[in-house]
């Protein structure tokens, strides 16, 4: 059967799963909506927030980022992956202890005031927007290859799937269809790693086997950085970027995955407060499969490409390249009308274009797998861009629904008619974020990367001093992530989207910080203004601050701890 054939049937099974999750778990009831009834066992929560994390970023984009930046694309691999680390051990337990459906409700109740869980609502739609527009363009580019249709048809088929199961299903919905989904993703991710690094090395471990040397006796590395040098690129076991940038862009990422809601979210949907922290040492583990392949992966794929294409005529050329032609993220320019494909790093003379976010789908019909495998690529990608999608658009959803209409503006709204209000938003949400995925601000990793830096601007200093600093206070919390999200945002507007005047050149960058790594400096002047503005207005209410006490108290340390 063809590749064609087999994506049909493994798309179509896949879907078919997912919406009959959906239909069999679907919520019935506002915290069923909201946190899947705050009963799911930690395994499978860890399973759901592997999937929900581990997005068309991590599947389909992060290792294009590190096969064509090497060295310099660990700060991906770093930063999200400590990033979990934070999360799990600093802020997930206490949040669940606080007990409360969403990150702008922790806000809006720590900081005893509505324009606090306002500036909260506001920052996490912000985050959500600019994260599920990496997504939807995720499902636009495989549906694009793998269904042979244009990105933006390939949008709107991504944009009817989600909003069926998250509109239908809500929390309760989304977490047993991100099980699934974990399941999917991972088998498509490593399946083909074993197969190439077998193929490659014959060694079936990835891990193991991009460390090793191939048929020609060379180590795999050596050989890559020869064939970087030997075509202009600089090696790909050494770094281009700047200390501070590499400190910056890690930092971000870091702190701005603790600080996600769509994330954190995942941790009110388990029964206690000992729960969250199993669930999130499930979801390490998960994670850990996928992120410990991906430096394996970019190195078979730099490789195969380099040595298929490079100096190769152009009617000789593999029936991938071809396929993926058609797509339009792969352009051929015959610049020296010679007929022979010149791939190199000087721009005047190079003709070839890569699109790097089809490095992962691309690899398995690189290397002539068998088409199954290549089909099962596609499924994975879609199971891991819409499973983030579906988080995102559910966080939109609550903050709309629950934050601002029923903190806010109807508190005296129906079980019944929160629900259709959250089901309303995630409507609206769906159509916004198809738009974002056929208009992008760039590839669907560098997006997401932004995403990161707006939530350590915004969020993370106010969950932390929230829990950590008694004496923080709501004019401290307001002014830092107004200042913290206003500077990320100017900075991202002027030196990546060129929204202001003309985009910069990188030789102007404040303080040699690109601005996927600045949301680390809007960060650093969050959490200055936030201490100082808290420490010359009043103090918050006392049973504010023994809340705070309370969810420091250890799990363990008495009967309260487990609710």
């Amino acid at each position: 059967m063809g590749i064609l054939a087999w994506t049909w049937i493994l798309v179509g099974l896949t879907f078919a799963l997912y919406i009959g999750i959906a239909i069999w778990a679907r919520a019935g009831s506002s915290k069923e909506f909201y946190v899947a009834g705050g009963g799911v066992p930690p395994i499978m929560n860890g399973m759901a927030t592997a999937a929900d994390w581990m997005s068309a970023a991590s599947f389909i984009s992060l290792a294009g980022i590190v096969s064509f930046t090497g060295y310099d694309g660990s700060v991906y691999l770093m930063g999200w992956t400590g990033g979990y680390v934070l999360l799990a051990l600093l802020l997930a337990p206490y949040l669940r202890k606080f007990g409360k459906f969403t990150v702008p409700d922790f806000i809006g109740d720590r900081y005893y005031s509505n324009t606090a869980r306002v500036v909260a609502v506001i920052a996490a739609l912000i985050v959500s927007f600019t994260y599920v527009a990496g997504q939807m363009r995720g499902v636009g580019i495989v549906f694009s290859r793998y269904l042979e249709v244009d990105i933006n048809t390939g949008v709107y088929i991504g944009m009817a799937i989600v909003l069926f199961y998250a509109v239908l299903g809500g929390m309760k919905g989304i977490t047993y269809t991100q099980v699934a989904q974990y399941c999917v993703l991972i088998f498509a991710f490593m399946v083909p790693a074993i197969f190439i690094s077998f193929q490659m090395t014959g060694n079936p471990i990835p891990q193991l086997g991009f460390g090793g040397s191939g048929e020609d006796g060379i180590y795999l590395l050596d050989k890559l950085d020869g064939l970087s040098t030997e075509l202009g690129f600089h090696e790909y076991t050494s770094g281009s970027k700047s200390m501070i940038d590499v400190f910056a862009i890690t930092t971000a990422l870091m702190v701005g995955t603790a600080g996600l809601p769509h994330v954190i979210v995942r941790f009110f949907t388990v029964p206690k407060v000992k729960d969250a922290r199993v669930s999130a040492g499930w979801a390490l583990l998960f994670i850990a499969i996928l992120y410990t392949t991906v430096p394996a992966v970019a190195v078979f794929a730099r490789i195969k490409l380099v040595e298929t294409v490079s100096n190769t005529k152009y009617e000789e050329l593999p029936q991938w390249f071809n396929n993926w032609e058609k797509t339009g993220l792969l352009k051929f320019d015959d610049k020296n009308a010679d007929g022979i494909v010149q791939y190199v790093a000087d721009k005047e003379i190079n003709e070839l274009e890569i699109d790097r976010d089809i490095m992962v789908l691309a690899n398995p019909e690189i290397a002539q797998l068998p088409n199954w495998v290549i089909a099962l690529v596609g499924a994975g990608g879609l199971a891991a861009a819409l499973s983030t999608a579906a988080g995102l658009l559910l966080v939109i959803a609550s903050s709309i629904s629950h934050d601002l209409f029923k903190k806010i503006i109807k508190p005296d709204i129906s079980e019944k008619g929160e629900l259709i209000a959250a089901r309303l938003s995630a409507f609206v949400a769906v159509l916004i974020a198809g738009y974002f995925g056929i208009n992008p601000p760039g590839f669907v990793a560098a997006v997401v990367a932004l995403a990161f830096g707006l939530a350590a601007a915004s969020f993370f200093p106010a969950i932390l001093l929230g829990i950590f600093d008694k004496r923080m206070n709501k004019e401290g919390a307001i002014s830092g992530m107004i200042i913290g999200l206003s500077l990320m945002f100017y900075y991202m507007a002027k030196y990546k989207l060129g929204w202001i005047g003309d985009m910069p050149p990188a030789s102007e960058w404040w303080f040699g910080i690109s601005p996927e790594g600045f949301g680390t400096v809007a960060m650093v002047v969050n959490f200055v203004v936030s201490i100082v503005v808290s420490r010359v207005t009043p103090a918050p209410p006392l049973h504010v601050q023994e809340i705070v006490e309370h969810i420091r108290i250890p799990s363990g340390a008495g009967e309260a701890s487990g609710h």
